[in-house]
């Protein structure tokens, strides 16, 4: 491995993208006046009504759209900074309780009898899956995916650290009475594969499709879709912190190649199972582990490797609460890390309030706050209570997120993409943006491909946003006489 003294880990793009589960319920107590579809236009009308479509870039940067069934959808804008990306996963969350509330004062205008409400979680009231998915974007080299098949047993087990926690039901013809049981994961039970190109007909661990959305000589994107959507934002510190520092382990010559899981689709829903973190996982070499000790070993090898390097209050502070996490799940205190961690805040609540009613966690009520646990909304979502409480830990307060809305991270590609849209709204100039692409839709400026994800300046960013304050052709900006 490469000496790490006086140097700081590699500046990496990173991104996360989180599908929201969508409901419309009753408020007079009878059957749902909306399905998820037209839930969803409602939900989407002021999006289509200021960009004609449903799909959008925001001032920001980022992403929102309505994905395949339904699926409100909102991807982070480019980030390289910690701090930026819990900012704008949070400014996600704000930005779908908006649109909730405008539709469900629309609604009520109309006098429909419902209220739609946004999840951020995993599962539908059908059992139906969706996912969180983390972009990393790497070095291209030819033993990439070497290196990515070696992170599956982290990915497998880092549930332990970072799942949203989940009350499972008794299994199909379990005896009768059989209890409820909180486990760590949404997502565990509902993978199917390590590696895959596939995406929803089998969804895997990593994506291998090859889109780095940059210089395809130079990058790659490791996309990565088995994590759990998290509240609390402990939870996706640590998830893409952690993350973030393997790769640059292995990018530096490091190997996790000895860790490899025999069976990861097995020990997946093992560990998820097993709140102890101590059932045994078959390795490829025959020897077993369990997922606190394979863990702690990742642990141990990138604090070896970052020991003597130069990290920043937050890469600390997930390094901080990687140990403190394996820590209480050692010692079966959740509580330890509740303010944290989401499965541990979690089931601090749901278990207190069983406890105090007297009910087992198979009981409706139980369902409903875990549901509002995952409700944006700051009515009926908890998130806000149980930060204003101190219950749960901001790392990134609310006005840098209500601000990362409209505001793009200055370090990376978004601050260009952001500028362009934003000045474009101002003028009303029909624009046409992608993550790579920007085109002004007049016929006379040619598409700006952005290839560098880093890269903040681009002079032909600045031609293109002087080309904007132009008179369009045939149009006077002069008022007519008598106005």
């Amino acid at each position: 491995m490469t000496d790490a003294q006086g140097r700081t880990p590699a500046r990496r793009i990173f991104g996360v993208e989180t599908e929201y589960g969508l409901t419309c319920a009753s408020t007079t107590g009878g059957v749902p006046p909306l399905d998820a579809d037209h839930a969803a236009r409602e939900l989407f009308a002021p999006v289509v009504e200021r960009g004609r479509t449903s799909n959008v870039f925001t001032r920001a940067g980022a992403r929102l759209y309505l994905d395949v069934g339904s699926h409100p959808e909102f991807a982070t804008a480019e980030c390289d900074r910690l701090e930026d990306l819990l900012a704008q996963d949070r400014a996600g969350e704000l930005t779908m309780a908006d649109l909730a509330v405008t539709a469900n004062e629309r609604l009520a205008a109309k006098d429909v009898p419902g209220r739609i409400h946004l999840l951020k979680n995993n599962l539908d009231a059908e059992g139906t899956g969706f996912g969180c998915h983390e972009n990393y974007l790497v070095r291209r080299r030819g033993d990439f995916w070497n290196d990515a098949r070696t992170l599956v047993p982290h990915l497998v087990t880092r549930q332990v650290l970072v799942g949203a926690g989940h009350v499972l039901p008794p299994e199909p013809g379990a005896p009768a009475g059989s209890p409820a049981r909180f486990v760590f994961s949404q997502r565990a039970d509902q993978m199917e594969d390590a590696v895959s190109s596939a995406t929803t007909r089998s969804r895997p661990l990593i994506n291998t499709r090859d889109e780095p959305h940059a210089d395809a000589e130079l990058y790659r994107r490791m996309h990565v879709i088995v994590g759990d959507s998290n509240i609390a934002q402990g939870s996706t510190l640590l998830k893409v912190g952690v993350m973030d520092l393997l790769l640059d382990y292995l990018e530096e010559g490091g190997s996790l190649a000895d860790l490899t899981l025999a069976n990861p689709m097995r020990a997946i829903r093992d560990t998820c199972h097993d709140l102890t973190g101590t059932v045994p996982l078959e390795l490829a070499d025959g020897r077993t582990i369990t997922p606190l000790d394979l863990q702690t070993e990742h642990l141990a090898r990138v604090r070896a490797h970052t020991a003597a390097m130069d990290l920043t209050a937050l890469q600390r502070q997930a390094l901080d609460l990687w140990e403190r996490g394996l820590d209480a799940v050692r010692a079966g205190r959740p509580q330890d890390v509740a303010t944290e961690l989401d499965w541990a805040a979690k089931h601090q609540l749901l278990t207190r309030y069983a406890e105090r009613a007297g009910v087992g966690l198979d009981d409706p009520r139980i369902a409903r706050l875990a549901l509002a646990y995952h409700d944006v909304s700051p009515t009926d979502g908890l998130r806000l209570k149980l930060e204003g409480a101190g219950l749960l830990r901001r790392f990134v307060d609310d006005d840098a997120a209500r601000a990362a809305i409209t505001t793009p991270p200055a370090t990376t590609r978004a601050h260009l993409r952001g500028t362009v849209i934003a000045r474009a709204e101002d003028l009303r100039r029909d624009l046409t943006a992608d993550w790579v692409n920007l085109k002004l839709d007049d016929g006379r400026t040619p598409a700006i491909a952005l290839r560098n994800p880093f890269a903040t300046q681009d002079e032909r960013v600045d031609e293109l946003l002087a080309h904007m304050e132009e008179p369009l052709e045939g149009f006077s900006s002069e008022l007519p006489t008598g106005v």
